[in-house]
This record gives structure tokens, C-alpha cells and sequence, in this order.
């Protein structure tokens, strides 16, 4: 057995291993993106063009990777993002993910498309031993339907476990092209459904693909019409608006709203203004829109837009604990990570997404102390370069 599948030390030898594990089209289900995949090689690769200056003869000896977000302190800036059907990838799926985020002290944001319920999920985080810091909060995130009103039991729900705020996908009025998906449909298996949106009884049914997922590989637009009306509401919404969105959230839950999707300056003020209480620089893990910049590039131009008004957070292609550093660096005030976090629930469950934690935080905590930085308040743009022509640095 090689080293690396004993005792991975950084994050894409997980995924290394993980790869090896996972039925092929389950890997590629999760792993891929849109058309050419371009704007996924580019969120990680983005990231390789902003340098870290280091800074010496400075006291590092107590470095500290806690933060706090909506009055809640956590061990680290990460998050765990959404993603759908974790009983796909291994182990027990969010069950073993939740347990992760209780161990690590991180915040969860819990997919609507989950294979363990909202209420079971929340339930691991309510049993936390009394004697150990306060639970971290959980999120859960949501694609509204054409028909608004079919989406508020769901909502109603999450509020009723006790989900902190409700993250609302808003790049998804219709799903990017995502060719891989479209030649080999990933359907789920029996014995596992949607818990948030199905019953028991679809555990044990034959399996089609949903209907936003046929809408997605609709050959012509005639056949995309049919599959609209025959939906009657039910697929992701394309009618969402500045004007009606979050006014209709407001009136439907008390819990904080987040939109997950922003890309520009100009929906992250229209954000701010229309009452958002954070924002997610996300292009969907390069899921959406293909010809679209990597969220690191995007990110600047965002926090200068927003002023702290609000929290800043970002997702795509982290991998390493310098990124996190990067991201913060840029303006960033939290950073999410998905597939990292399935890779390790693929190699060993709930102990394989604490590993990945664990790397990310080593990693974090090592570049911090070779910038000369104890705090993450205290990492600014002014310990970041970035690559000046084809020689040189030059500073943010």
C-alpha cells in the first residue's frame, strides 16, 4: 500500500484515494463541471497566481485560526459547503459529516438534496456533550421552486430544527451543462432518497432523473417547454427577482438569509441593499456558467463593493490551508470547501472529513506563522503579491 493511502497529508492525496474508491461515475458526478470545465481548473488554479510575502522576527508562538461569524466562535474560518447525497460517497453521509463539524467546532451548510433528513441532521448537533464549547451552527441551503409556495414547508422546516440562516442558490435558473452528468445520469440507488423532499417509500422505487436534471439535457426547446409545464412549479425557479426574493423570505422565516452565487460587484451591492445578511462568491464549483472568472479573481472587487457591510464568503477550489489564508487575504471573512470535504467522507467517513479538516487547519496555521500573523483579523492584502508580467511580484 502506498504511503499516501496509509496517511494522506494534504488534500488532493485524499482525492487521490477517493478517486480510487468511488465508482467511477460517481467521482466524475461529483468531481466534474460544466462544458469544457474551464472555470473549474480555474478556481484552483487562480489561486497559484497570489503569492504569500512572509514576514520574520515575529512572535508566531501562539497562532490563532478562530473566528467568529454572526456571534458564533469557531475554531476555523472554514465551512463545510452544501452538496447533495453524501450516502453516495461513503459512510453514513451528513450524518458523518455533521459529527466532523461538531468535533472540528466548524459551521455546515446541509444540502436540501440530502440523503439523511434536515431533522436528523440537526438532532447530532443538539446531542453535543454539554461540557464542550457551544455547538457550532448549522445552515441549510435551498433551491426555490417556480412555485414559491411549495418551497415554504421546506423552509418552515429548517427553522423549526433550529438552522441558523437558510443559504438560497441563486446561479441555478436553470443547471449548467454539465456534459459528463448528461452521458452517464447519476441516479440514486434503492435503499437511498431525498430525505428533505421524499418519502420512505422512494428508497424503494425505481429511479429516473429529477425533472430539473431532464430540463438540463432537453435536446431542443420545444422539449424543454414540455418539461416545464409537465413540472407544474416544481423545478428550480428562473423567475427570481431583486424586487420579490427576499421579501418573500422575510415574510416566510425569521432565520438569517444568505445568497449563495454572487459573481459581481454590482449583485453584491444589490444584495446589501435589498437586505441579504451575507453573501457566497460562488460560481458553483465551476457547475454553472463555464466561461465565468474564478471566485478568487472575482472576490476583490466584491469585498470592495460590500465595505463589511455584510460577511463576505467564498467557495471553489480550495485546497490548501494557504488558499484559506489567500482568500481571507483578499477579503473573504469565511471560506467554504465541498469536495475536499466528500473525498474524505469517501476514504473513511466521518474520521476522513476530520482529516481533511485537520490538514486544511495545520496548513493554515503553518502559512500564518511564516507570514508573521497570530490572528485572522490580522491577515489583509498586505501580506499577498500577485504575479507581475512574466517576472516579478507585485503587491496587492
Amino acid at each position: 500500500m502506498a504511503k499516501e493511502e496509509e496517511d494522506p497529508l494534504s488534500v488532493p492525496e485524499v482525492e487521490l484515494i477517493a478517486r480510487k474508491r468511488l465508482p467511477k461515475n460517481v467521482y466524475e458526478y461529483y468531481a466534474c463541471g460544466a462544458d469544457e470545465q474551464g472555470a473549474l481548473r480555474r478556481n484552483a488554479e487562480a489561486f497559484r497566481r497570489v503569492f504569500v510575502l512572509p514576514r520574520v522576527l515575529r512572535d508566531v508562538s501562539n497562532v490563532d485560526t478562530s473566528m467568529q461569524l454572526f456571534g458564533t466562535r469557531y475554531n476555523l474560518p472554514i465551512g463545510i459547503a452544501p452538496s447533495a447525497m453524501h450516502k453516495l460517497v461513503g459512510g453514513e453521509g451528513e450524518a458523518d459529516v455533521a459529527r466532523a463539524a461538531m468535533n472540528m467546532n466548524v459551521n455546515m451548510t446541509l444540502s436540501s438534496q440530502s440523503t439523511t433528513s434536515l431533522e436528523e441532521v440537526m438532532t447530532i448537533r443538539n446531542n453535543k456533550p454539554q461540557e464542550r464549547l457551544p455547538a457550532p451552527q448549522f445552515w441549510f441551503q435551498i433551491y426555490l421552486n417556480q412555485d414559491f409556495n411549495k418551497s415554504i414547508p421546506l423552509i418552515k422546516r429548517a427553522e423549526a430544527a433550529g438552522y441558523e440562516a437558510l443559504v438560497l442558490t441563486v446561479d441555478t435558473p436553470v443547471l449548467g451543462n454539465r456534459l459528463n452528468e448528461r452521458k452517464t445520469p447519476l441516479v440514486l440507488p434503492e435503499g437511498l432518497r431525498l430525505a428533505n423532499i421524499e418519502d420512505e417509500s422512494a428508497a424503494h422505487k425505481p429511479r429516473k432523473p429529477t425533472l430539473n436534471r431532464a430540463l438540463m439535457d432537453a435536446r431542443s426547446s420545444s422539449k424543454a417547454k414540455e418539461i416545464i409545464i409537465s413540472a407544474a412549479g416544481s423545478t428550480h425557479s428562473s423567475s427570481l427577482t431583486w424586487e420579490t426574493t427576499l421579501k418573500q423570505l422575510r415574510q416566510a422565516t425569521s432565520m438569517k438569509v444568505i445568497l449563495k452565487g454572487i459573481m459581481t460587484a454590482e449583485d453584491a451591492q444589490l444584495a446589501v441593499d435589498h437586505g441579504a445578511d451575507a453573501i457566497v462568491v460562488s460560481n458553483h464549483g465551476g457547475r454553472q456558467l463555464d466561461c465565468v472568472t474564478s471566485t478568487i479573481e472575482a472576490l476583490p472587487e466584491i469585498a470592495a463593493a460590500v465595505q463589511g457591510r455584510i460577511p463576505v464568503i467564498v467557495d471553489g477550489g480550495i485546497r490548501h490551508g494557504s488558499d484559506v489564508f489567500k482568500a481571507l487575504g483578499l477579503g473573504a471573512d469565511f471560506v467554504l470547501v465541498g469536495r475536499p470535504v466528500l473525498w474524505g467522507l469517501a476514504v473513511k467517513g466521518q474520521e476522513g472529513v476530520e482529516i481533511v479538516l485537520n490538514i486544511l487547519e495545520r496548513e493554515l496555521s503553518r502559512t500564518m506563522a511564516l507570514a508573521g500573523i497570530t490572528s485572522i483579523e490580522g491577515i489583509t492584502k498586505a501580506s499577498l503579491g500577485v504575479r507581475s508580467g512574466s517576472f516579478g511580484v507585485s503587491r496587492l
